[in-house]
């Protein structure tokens, strides 16, 4: 319960360059620490993120690590939001229509609605959703299908939203994110 708003905090919302928008924590105990996609250290690499890694791989060569600890891109600006920060153990979604959604699609439209545009990366239908909470006038948008292991097939592998991403920041004057994690989580921690 301790991490509920830790993409949050990791990522203060001055701070915040890009957003991947998460649907839900992981359900299993000790998964979830409150950035989307990313678990603790010493937890098996989930299989949505293990696609992940796969596309940062075909798209921009960055070699796959052994953890999931995605700490290091939400320390450079990318805020790692789930739309529902909490889950009953072992059920997914079960938080879902609980009330989550209106604290994070006001942060969305917040971003959103900034003098500083964003890099919105959507993956999935869920994620795709929220489009309408985004000025896509002055805020860059990337969506794909989720990389889950059901639909990764289906229009997330191959879509290379980290190069995309990375274009998007320097076209705007930004730094572009380093999305190379340590081999030694240790390095993060």
């Amino acid at each position: 319960m301790d991490n509920i708003f830790e993409a949050f905090k990791l990522t203060p919302f001055s701070k915040v360059k890009v957003v991947i928008l998460g649907q839900d924590p992981y359900h299993e105990p000790n998964q979830a620490h409150g950035l989307s996609f990313s678990v603790l250290p010493g937890v098996k690499v989930p299989p949505s993120l293990r696609n992940i890694y796969k596309e940062l791989q075909s798209d921009l060569g960055i070699k796959p690590v052994n953890h999931g600890y995605l700490t290091k891109w939400a320390q450079q600006g990318v805020l790692m939001l789930n739309s529902v920060l909490t889950v009953r153990n072992g059920q997914a979604f079960s938080h879902k229509g609980k009330g989550w959604e209106q604290l994070t699609d006001a942060a969305i439209r917040k971003l959103s609605e900034r003098d500083q545009p964003v890099v919105f990366i959507l993956w999935g239908r869920a994620a795709r959703d929220k489009i309408s909470l985004i000025d896509t006038e002055t805020n860059i948008v990337i969506q794909s299908a989720h990389p889950s292991p059901l639909s990764a097939s289906r229009g997330f592998l191959g879509s290379k939203p980290f190069s995309k991403t990375n274009e998007a920041l320097i076209a705007m004057g930004e730094e572009p994110i380093d999305w190379q994690l340590p081999e030694n989580v240790n390095q993060l921690t």
